[in-house]
């Protein structure tokens, strides 16, 4: 394979990795076992389980409604599909040992036909843990290739800080299904994306961890909401018990 151009998301210092273990591919027309087992306790004939709800170390929970979940599981399931059989891109997932969010290190290549995406496959539950990864790489490659009308209508024609929104919420609602469907086990760098999204957070939680990506939406952010960083950072640590990625305790 020649070495990908074009499109990369740098990762950030604070979340190295210590190891890079072999590759997963993750072609069409190349079944992808971890995709399936997703799926495989769950007939598409038969009604999901009712939702578990969800709770962290700090006692915040979310309660997913069947509703909800129902909604999920639809456009999850053919989003998957199309992953595992569209035979017009691929994409190449990397268990590494140390967290990282699915932006850290995605690189999509010119072509929007190849996809290189890092997660932590080095501590239990790496299998579902891993398909919010795909979702998301999923997603701009099919943003790349001008098919998003077909996968996330809402986001055609939107811009770089907006689409990355729309990805993300996306992502947040896959992990919320996997947690609360699959029983995946609680990962910190997926459910604060999660738990963002459900509290109205998801602007402020991306714009705070990634500064330097979206500096225009980021300056529009503060200007017209110059409290809105000191009341996520409140929320961030009441739910999470640490500063939020990204700021430094005591600035904006």
């Amino acid at each position: 394979m020649t070495p990908l151009e074009g499109q990369s998301f740098g990762r950030s210092p604070l979340l190295r990795s210590r190891s890079r273990p072999p590759r997963h591919l993750v072609p069409g027309l190349l079944a992808s076992v971890a995709v399936s087992s997703l799926f495989a306790c769950i007939s598409s004939e038969v009604s999901l389980p009712e939702p578990r709800r969800l709770v962290i170390h700090s006692g915040a929970r979310l309660a997913p409604t069947q509703e909800q979940m129902e909604e999920v599981d639809g456009w999850v399931r053919e989003q998957y599909d199309s992953i595992q059989l569209d035979p017009s891109f691929m994409i190449i997932t990397e268990a590494q040992e140390g967290p990282v969010y699915p932006w850290e290190d995605l690189r999509v290549n010119a072509r929007a036909d190849t996809a290189i995406v890092s997660y932590q496959g080095s501590i239990g539950g790496g299998n579902l843990r891993r398909g919010a990864y795909l979702i998301y790489a999923h997603l701009h490659l099919m943003a790349g290739q001008d098919r998003l009308d077909r996968w996330l209508p809402e986001a055609v024609g939107l811009d770089d800080f907006q689409l990355e929104r729309a990805i993300l919420a996306r992502v947040a609602e896959a992990w919320l299904y996997q947690r609360s469907i699959f029983d995946a086990q609680p990962y910190g760098v997926l459910d604060e994306i999660t738990y963002a999204h459900e509290n109205g957070y998801l602007d402020a939680f991306i714009l705070t961890s990634r500064p330097n990506a979206f500096v225009e939406a980021r300056r529009a952010w503060m200007t017209e909401n110059p409290d809105a960083g000191t009341d996520y950072a409140e929320w961030f640590r009441r739910t999470f018990e640490r500063d939020p990625p990204g700021r430094v305790s005591g600035n904006r």
